[in-house]
């Protein structure tokens, strides 16, 4: 490691009054022979596909030489300051974060805490992004600890070779608690933060499990320590970082075993990152390009393949049982099926449009897209099989994970998408050319019963016990508003659009909770009066019922399996 005092930029982070929600930065920058320095903010973070703009939320920006002197500077762009240096030994920037949105991927400061995420808080200069960066944490609250997976290198100064590793490393500062435990020789911690009802002695039990069952595929850890940072509050998240991950979960979602278990599933699943995304990485994500959009047409791999893991894990560490997997895979088949937008976007398509659909949901998302997680899962799932079935259980995608961690992760290098696509199929050992157009590029059903059978497995599914009309309604200051219409149903060639408020049906009023009692009392083919609100406007429209749709499917074992069917059952969720 190069000596910190050679670091030319030193940032110093301060939070004077945490009740005002705003962090204090300076970045201190010497000895750069520029007459221009052009500094940036990113305007999103790894992880997380969508420009965040993250300076919308910087104020008070100042400039000055090593004798206080105030420097001319001006604002470039969004993001982008441009300053007047004239090779002044000693630039210091200052400027004001507001940090008050919780999540993973944003800044979260008051009277408990400060959560900052490196990307919503460091100003860098482009040409400069391989140099050495040293973070000093200046004024805090007294008794509070400083979580980071940087280098420490003195009190409350940490050192980071380059700003891609900044970045990568977010800080947790105030009140929490620590619970140490080792896997494979390694330390590692899950540092909490917030009110719970969690036990941790069992969380940290389960997660050192999951940790090394991942660790088994690989060979090993790929760091020297690793952190889980746990925010107990309200919501759900979770954001992978190369040696830590930042979790956010309900704080009282940790008794009931069902909502248990779900927690346990984000934790593999961010952890399984700690390999494929963070060091498995697609060409596009090799190198981070902080000022725009970086298009792949990857991701459900990077993460629909991880969400796949990310169940199995917890079954391989005997968390759960073979039933609970398949209950969870039964209602993830069963949210595709009943999201008409499988139809329309591919799960290519999916991926690469990430930074304008996937986080910016809209009344027609369910008609138009689908979710690169949720389906990359269960594409990923037939790749497993395929894979068991074409060799006999010799491999499986276990064999195509290693393969790209020896190739592509453990070097850093960039796989293409054909790169990825040549493992796989030399793995299974078939041309998957067909595989890939019916259910990669095209929207073609997902063969499930095809894939599952040779395992013994077969998915049935069941029709809703009402007729189908197409649309469904949340309650909002006690009128019933119509959430979601699908394409092609009664209610949208009705003319039933989101946001319109339903009153009432053939003339007596309905609310969000009767309502499918009211539809109940017909039967398909009846034509019925629906009186609505639509923008202001009352109207009465006529809907024509069609036949129940089918809308719940299960995964079942078939009754009277071969004794083959058993073993590949077996091998599959180690039973």
């Amino acid at each position: 490691m190069e000596n910190i005092s050679s670091s030319q930029f030193t940032y110093r982070l301060s939070i004077p009054e945490p009740e005002n929600h705003l962090l204090e930065v300076e970045l201190a920058i010497a000895n750069l022979p520029s007459q221009i320095i052009d500094l940036k903010l990113p305007v999103w973070t790894p992880g997380s596909y969508l420009v965040r703009e993250y300076a919308k939320h910087l104020q008070d920006f100042a400039a000055t030489n090593e004798a206080g002197e105030s420097l001319k500077w001006q604002k470039i762009s969004k993001n982008h300051w441009q300053v007047e240096s004239k090779n002044h030994s000693l630039i210091k920037i200052r400027y004001r974060i507001f940090c008050n949105e919780l999540t993973v991927r944003t800044n979260h400061i008051d009277r408990t805490h400060a959560f900052l995420t490196g990307a919503a808080v460091f100003m860098y200069i482009p040409e400069y992004t391989q140099q050495s960066y040293t973070v000093e944490i200046g004024k805090i609250q007294e008794n509070w600890k400083i979580t980071t997976a940087l280098s420490k290198v003195a009190n409350n100064t940490f050192y980071a070779k380059d700003f891609d590793t900044l970045v990568d490393s977010p800080f947790e500062i105030g009140l929490q608690e620590c619970y140490n435990f080792t896997v494979l020789d390694k330390p590692h911690s899950f540092v909490v933060w917030g009110e719970h009802n969690a036990d941790m002695q069992r969380i940290v039990k389960d997660t050192a499990a999951i940790v090394a069952v991942e660790a088994e595929i690989f060979g090993g850890l790929p760091y020297d320590r690793y952190d889980f940072i746990l925010h107990a509050s309200n919501g759900f998240g979770g954001l992978e970082h190369k040696n830590s991950t930042v979790l956010l979960y309900n704080r009282l979602g940790f008794r009931k075993e069902e909502s248990y278990l779900q927690f346990i599933n984000l934790v593999a699943h961010e952890f399984f990152h700690t390999w494929n995304v963070k060091r498995i990485r697609p060409q596009a994500l090799e190198k981070f390009d902080y000022d725009h959009e970086n298009y792949t047409s990857s991701l459900w791999f990077s993460e629909g393949t991880t969400s796949y893991y990310d169940q199995i894990f917890p079954l391989r560490a005997k968390i759960y049982d073979a039933k609970h997997y398949l209950k969870l895979v039964s209602k993830a088949i069963t949210r595709l099926q009943t999201t008409f937008g499988r139809n329309v976007q591919s799960l290519h398509e999916s991926s690469f449009d990430t930074w304008i659909k996937l986080y910016r949901p809209d009344p027609n998302t369910h008609n138009n897209q689908i979710s690169y997680y949720l389906k990359g899962e269960l594409v990923s799932m037939l790749l497993d099989l395929l894979i068991r079935s074409k060799t006999n259980n010799l491999r499986s995608l276990d064999r195509v994970m290693q393969i790209m961690w020896e190739r592509f992760g453990k070097e850093e290098i960039g796989f293409s998408e054909a790169e990825l696509h040549e493992v796989i199929e030399t793995v299974a050992g078939v041309d998957l050319s067909s595989f890939w157009n019916d259910y990669l590029y095209g929207t073609k059903e997902l063969d499930y019963n095809y894939y599952l059978e040779p395992f013994g497995i077969e998915l049935r599914n069941s029709r809703q016990d009402i007729p189908f009309i197409g649309m469904t309604l949340k309650s909002k200051n006690g009128i019933a508003e119509v959430e979601k219409v699908e394409f092609g149903s009664p209610a949208q060639k009705a003319g039933i659009s989101t946001g319109d408020s339903v009153l009432a049906i053939a003339g007596i009023r309905v609310t969000a909770e009767n309502f499918s009692d009211r539809i109940r009392d017909y039967s398909a083919g009846n034509a019925i009066a629906v009186t609505i609100f639509q923008q202001d406007l009352l109207r009465t429209v006529e809907v024509t019922l069609q036949e129940p749709i089918y809308n719940q499917f299960e995964l079942v074992q078939i009754a009277k399996a071969s004794p083959n069917q058993e073993l590949n059952l077996r091998l599959w969720l180690s039973i």
